[in-house]
């Protein structure tokens, strides 16, 4: 079955988005969890506890992470390469510290000299922190825009700094970031930790849930003011890649565009707010399960949120506007897209599913401390 060209890279987009979520909800708990590690844990037991409930699952998640890059390698080459340049001491801190976290949670659960004992969960903390910061910290950077240039040639040129990166409203969205995963990852806590743990875990995703709620809307009302981008010329979706065969405009509140042709859209922030505040009422309830998969939910619709907002923009670049990186001009070839598509068909459910099942069957049971063993 053949499928145009134009179809291949709007389902490419929405399997890419697919894997952002995935991502989201199964590393961004692991991350959530281990950023939480300083203020859930107060002694060595509760901390080799909090280490165990992501340990089982912590490479299987990092899974998620591969699959995204490769596939934006493969379906959208000058996307992968520009994002690699242009972020690249974004992106490099990442990667070192989620590489380092199953170091850490080895030597935490298997070594007990002094020096891992002390150093481990301070890695492991990183592993988190870092992370969901520079996350937050690409994704402003994206709505923002990234200096970035394609000459004639397609030679990438970076005209910015890295500390341009750390603008205001990117270390919002790093804000909201952390403050999501957090809540992720504190009612997750407080679905599978020992009782000890259970009200610590329930008044970080109070706090947490409230700090995301009032985040997100002060960036709704951001974003409304903030430059965004529009593809001013022909658009060619079934043409050959070549981003610089359009022209863009940037204008305040353009990111709203998509909204005011589809109204519909709105459903997707509104469900983030709704999820948010459900999960915070459901922890608060003790209904621990309940209350994650609100927060899965939420979690879902903010990227759905970005990913709509932004659509059909990759990339923009806020200095050579026309340069911008759109899902229409910049893909691989019909035949390379479609042999990833049908890949990821079979193997994205695949992966919801088998993450799922490794959850189920790692799930601890509540960890019963004594007060005899917290003397010991």
């Amino acid at each position: 079955m053949t499928i145009d060209l134009e179809a291949l890279r709007l389902l490419g987009w929405v399997m890419l988005g697919v894997m952002v979520i995935g991502l989201a909800l199964f590393e961004g708990l692991s991350i959530g969890v281990t950023l939480l590690l300083p203020v859930l844990s107060i002694d060595n037991i509760q901390r080799h506890h909090v280490s165990k409930l992501i340990a089982p699952v912590s490479l299987g998640n990092l899974a998620w992470l591969v699959v995204t890059l490769t596939v934006l390698f493969a379906a959208w080459p000058i996307a992968y390469a520009v994002c690699l340049a242009s972020l690249y001491w974004l992106i490099l801190p990442i990667l070192l510290t989620l590489l380092c976290r199953p170091l850490a949670l080895y030597f935490l659960s298997t070594c007990d000299q002094p020096f891992w004992q002390k150093y481990a969960p301070k890695l492991l903390t990183a592993s988190g922190v870092v992370p969901a910061v520079l996350f937050g910290l690409i994704v402003g950077n994206l709505l923002k825009g990234i200096p970035f240039h394609l000459d004639s040639d397609m030679r990438i040129l970076f005209l910015g700094d890295v500390w341009g990166l750390f603008n205001l409203f990117s270390l919002l969205v790093a804000a909201i970031c952390v403050a999501l995963l957090a809540l992720h990852g504190a009612v997750y806590v407080q679905l599978n930790a020992d009782a000890d743990l259970v009200p610590r875990a329930k008044a970080i995703s109070l706090r947490a849930g409230v700090l995301f709620v009032v985040l997100f809307a002060m960036a709704g009302l951001w974003i409304m003011h903030l430059e965004g981008y529009h593809i001013s010329s022909e658009i060619l979706s079934n043409g050959p890649s070549n981003p610089l065969a359009k022209f863009v405009k940037r204008g305040e509140g353009l990111w709203l565009d998509n909204y005011e042709h589809l109204p519909m859209l709105w459903c997707v922030p509104i469900l983030a707010f709704v999820a948010a505040i459900t999960s915070i009422t459901l922890s608060v309830q003790d209904k621990a399960y309940w209350a994650m998969l609100a927060s899965s939910l939420c979690v879902t619709m903010v990227v759905l949120t970005w990913g709509a907002s932004m659509f059909p923009f990759l990339l923009p670049s806020n200095i050579s506007l026309n340069s911008s990186l759109a899902i229409w001009d910049s893909s691989a070839s019909q035949l390379t897209l479609q042999a990833v598509e049908w890949l990821a068909l079979f193997a994205l459910p695949l992966m919801f599913i088998v993450g799922r099942w490794v959850f189920r069957l790692f799930a601890p049971q509540p960890f019963r401390v004594t007060i005899a063993e917290s003397d010991a």
